[in-house]
């Protein structure tokens, strides 16, 4: 049997992102960097931020029970890999 653990990272809210960003230029790209395991930001991905939705996540999400019991809205940043050449794939 494989080993695991509870991965309980800090989501940020909309007021943290927002202290973050105060001083920011309105026009400074926004990097995000993906984590290569859970945590593990030594080797992590850039990508680029180049979308964002709002979202509502429902809760039970069984497709055997019509009625959802919560819902909480949320924001989607959607990334993409940094621009640059790459080889094309077959």
């Amino acid at each position: 049997m494989t080993d695991v653990f509870d991965h309980t990272p800090q989501v940020w809210n909309a007021a943290q992102l927002r202290e973050a960003i105060k001083d920011l230029p309105d026009d400074t790209p926004i990097h995000i960097g993906v984590a290569e395991d859970p945590g593990d930001f030594g080797g992590y991905r850039e990508s680029v931020l180049v979308d964002a939705h709002h979202v509502e996540n429902w809760w039970p999400a069984t497709g055997t029970a019509p009625e959802r019991a919560g819902k909480e809205k949320a924001l989607t940043l959607f990334a993409d890999w940094t621009p640059g050449e790459y080889d094309l794939l077959d």
